[in-house]
């Protein structure tokens, strides 16, 4: 006779607990569409800000008062700041902080991370004519510079952080974790479930827990990102140009668990999308991708 390897499906076949398929950790890319250019940059020391001459110095300016408002955010929210070295675990370093805050239940600032990390950010040379008049050229390259981490605790969300590069143009980047999500959803609507670190190991009702997980999307996500950048100090005031978040295709995890009864919830559609509108051609080079737009305050 034949022999036929044996799969995981039939290792699992008859055993199955726990069936939940859910988004899981996603992680978003922030930029200012109008700062993507050398163009759009000199348009924006000179039309937005009243600069007769786009001069890299006002880049700096706007640099070090960023600087100086998140020094004192921290200050007076008694927020810890911590400076991340080279080779550290982030999460591990924010790990107790983030439990503490889950145990209140409360949205805050858990903490603000300080690295020194590589980011696409806007570069400017000078030279000076016969005459002795400057020319300024700008750029974009890949730079080590300052990143703040502000750590999240959303009543929402869970867990999350938004990451802010501290030069120009600012790009940002966001993660949240859909299961996340799901298990404060679960509880506001009084489903029992036993928790894993990152999903559920069991559930009272797996096929209400599906719906919920089914519903984590570009709603969801949109919702807490202008919450909070709503609340955090950024580079750009009100006069600066709109923000937008870009979203790739995200694939639904599926959690099976080992169980002596099977319980198969209902699939998700598995992909999170929000195709309202496409990009503007100035976007940062990246394959594809599904978006959501922010408010249009800087």
């Amino acid at each position: 006779m034949a022999k036929r390897p044996v799969t995981v499906n039939d290792l699992l076949a008859g055993q199955v607990g726990l069936d939940v398929e859910c988004a899981d950790r996603v992680y978003l890319n922030g930029y200012v569409p109008g700062l993507q250019t050398p163009g759009h940059i000199v348009g924006f020391l000179t039309r937005h800000l009243g600069n007769p001459i786009p001069s890299p110095a006002v880049m700096d300016q706007i640099g070090q008062r960023f600087r100086r408002a998140v020094d004192s955010y921290a200050e007076a929210n008694h927020i810890p700041v911590v400076r991340f070295v080279k080779g550290q675990r982030k999460v591990d370093v924010m790990r107790p902080l983030m439990r503490r805050a889950a145990v209140t239940g409360h949205s805050q600032v858990v903490a603000i991370g300080v690295a020194q990390e590589f980011a696409q950010v806007a570069t400017a040379s000078t030279t000076r004519s016969d005459s002795g008049a400057p020319w300024f050229t700008f750029g974009k390259a890949q730079r080590r510079v300052t990143n703040y981490y502000f750590y999240l605790w959303d009543e929402q969300m869970g867990g999350a952080f938004i990451k802010v590069c501290a030069y120009f143009p600012y790009p940002m980047k966001i993660w949240v974790n859909g299961h996340e999500w799901a298990k404060r959803q679960a509880t506001a609507a009084g489903i029992a479930f036993t928790e894993l670190s990152n999903g559920f190991a069991s559930c009272a009702d797996p096929v209400a827990l599906q719906a919920i997980c089914d519903r984590f999307g570009p709603e969801a996500i949109t919702a807490f990102c202008q919450s909070w950048l709503d609340r955090l100090p950024l580079p750009f005031d009100a006069r600066g140009p709109g923000r937008r978040l870009l979203v790739g295709p995200v694939h639904a995890t599926g959690r099976v668990l080992p169980h002596d009864r099977v319980h198969r919830a209902a699939s998700c559609s598995g992909v999170l999308r929000d195709a309202r509108r496409r990009q503007p051609r100035s976007r940062p080079s990246r394959a594809g991708g599904s978006h959501l737009r922010t408010q249009d305050r800087p």
